[in-house]
This record gives C-alpha cells, sequence and structure tokens, in this order.
C-alpha cells in the first residue's frame, strides 16, 4: 500500500481488509439520481483507491473544518503524515455497487462505497448514511467491519443504507510514472457532516491521532513544523482553503472538470519541481522537488 500512502495516506489492515473481500453485499435500495453523479473511469492497469474530505461547520463560526487523521509512526510508509482518511477499492465494495445498482455504474459506485467504509473503519464517523445513525450505532458498525463483515451486511442489519450522492468528486491523483511501487489511481471525493457534533476515536492501528482543523489552519500547522503532509495533501490542503463553507466547495467541485493528476518534474524558477496541471482548480500548481513530501 505505500504508493497508496503517498496519496491518501491510508494502508490496509491486512487482517479485515484485504481477506474479507469475496463477501457477497445486501440490497441497500436505490438512491434518486443527482446532479452529483458524475463519474470516473479508471486505467484497468492500476489499482483503484478512493478518500473522503469529511466538512463539518467550526462551532464558533469561520471557515469549515476537515477532518484529518495523522499516521503512526511505525508505518513504513508516510508515517507520522497528517492525512485524509481513505484506502483501496476492495472486492466487496464493487459486490456491493453492484448490489445497489444506482445509476452511478459500478466503478464509480465502488469507489464511493470504498470512501465511506475506510472512514467508518479508520475515524468511526459513519458519513453519507440514510438515516444517519447515533454514536452507539456508529461504533458497533465500525466494531462489526473490523471484525471483517461485508459493510452491506452490516447496514442492513441496522436498517441503514448508503447515499452515496450524499459525495461530490473532488480531485483524482495518481503517481503514474513517478513512484517504483504498485500505483494507486486514487480518487477524492467531499461530503459534509455538517454542525458534527460527534465523538471519534482512532483506529490505533494505523492511526495514532485524528482531529478537525480548517484548511487554513492545517497548513500554517505545516509551515510550523507541527503537522507534515506530503505533496498532494497540501496541494489538496490549499484548494480547499478557497471555500467558505461546504456549499461553496460542493458548487466548485460540481464546476471544475476532474481529470487524473499524475505530477510530473519540470523545471520552474530555475529548479526542478514537482508540478500538476493548472486547470483543475489548485491555486499552486508546483513546488520545489527539494521541499516536495513524497512519503
Amino acid at each position: 500500500m505505500q504508493a497508496l500512502q503517498w496519496l491518501t495516506g491510508s494502508q490496509g489492515r491486512p487482517g479485515c481488509k484485504l481477506f474479507r473481500q469475496a463477501a457477497a453485499a445486501a440490497p441497500l435500495g436505490k438512491a434518486p439520481p443527482r446532479l452529483h453523479g458524475r463519474t470516473m473511469s479508471a486505467p484497468a492497469s492500476e489499482i483503484p483507491a478512493a478518500t473522503l474530505v469529511v466538512f463539518r461547520r467550526a462551532a464558533g463560526g469561520g471557515p469549515p473544518e476537515l477532518l484529518m487523521v495523522v499516521r503512526s509512526n511505525t508505518m513504513s510508509f508516510a508515517g507520522g503524515m497528517a492525512v485524509f482518511p481513505g484506502g483501496r477499492v476492495d472486492p466487496g465494495d464493487h459486490a456491493l455497487a453492484e448490489a445497489i445498482g444506482d445509476g452511478l455504474g459500478e466503478a464509480e459506485a465502488a469507489h464511493r462505497i470504498a470512501a465511506i467504509r475506510e472512514t467508518i473503519e479508520e475515524t468511526g464517523l459513519a458519513p453519507a448514511l440514510r438515516p444517519q445513525p447515533d454514536a452507539a450505532t456508529a461504533a458497533g458498525l465500525r466494531r462489526e467491519l473490523e471484525a471483517g463483515a461485508p459493510l452491506g451486511q452490516a447496514l442492513a442489519a441496522r436498517g441503514l443504507a448508503l447515499d452515496l450522492t450524499a459525495l461530490v468528486p473532488f480531485a483524482r491523483w495518481c503517481p503514474r510514472g513517478i513512484t517504483s511501487h504498485r500505483i494507486f489511481d486514487t480518487r477524492f471525493y467531499l461530503a459534509d457532516l455538517g454542525t458534527g457534533a460527534v465523538d471519534l476515536t482512532v483506529d490505533a492501528t494505523e492511526n495514532t491521532r485524528l482531529f478537525w482543523t480548517s484548511a487554513r489552519d492545517a497548513l500554517a500547522a505545516a509551515d510550523r513544523g507541527e503537522l507534515s503532509v506530503i505533496f498532494p495533501t497540501r496541494r489538496n490542503l490549499e484548494r480547499l482553503a478557497q471555500f467558505a463553507s461546504f456549499a461553496h466547495a460542493w458548487d466548485h467541485a460540481l464546476a471544475t472538470p476532474v481529470r487524473t493528476i499524475v505530477p510530473k518534474v519540470a523545471q520552474r524558477d530555475g529548479h526542478e519541481a514537482l508540478t500538476i496541471p493548472d486547470d483543475l482548480g489548485y491555486p499552486v500548481t508546483h513546488e520545489p522537488l527539494a521541499s516536495a513530501m513524497r512519503g
């Protein structure tokens, strides 16, 4: 999972993620199609992954806050880095996507399911569910997933259904050509928690800390050396810092094309830099190669 961590900071737990993959999933109902049901196809040669940027309104007003986790220092890649929750798309996610048949297409639905599932497993937060579960229900759901239960089965047992249209595609990153590891094609989504008055606990295996922060505060902490963020995370934080509300971010995401971002090394201002395209909504599109944190 090293290349995936470069993008999302997420690394699969072999005991409960990689060996539950063929589990069948119960249908959970059909979500109505909406404007933001856009799809993004993935090259067959690359491993699909997904991550979720969860917003909440700041209690005292001001910019929205985002949920982030800090990777354990013992992780072989991106140890100690602050990232958004996420991970690889499992076969079980595809099985559930096929069972739902909500009009998004199996691949797109599977990525959204993976983003939700990974967020539940890593943080205890259960976004994009109908009805929204209380803390005790979310905790039970997380325990069942960590024990290896298929997501569809765990949701159906609690009378819950996925609302995949609550997620909007935001970006897509792939380190094609700049890593010798397996290549992960990672789709980023946005979701809104509203007030965010919830208690969360870190999973204590992959992550050592989880916290809410505005994008601007996260960048300031990184500049002070209090947080470490890898290149894609910094670029996404800079982009997210532009938004005064989730509604603003939502509208921006709908209006901005989603193309695969493949960072490339190029000359900028007389030095080698890691660069990304300049027409995909990012206010900063390059960083000196010497300072770019790649895990």
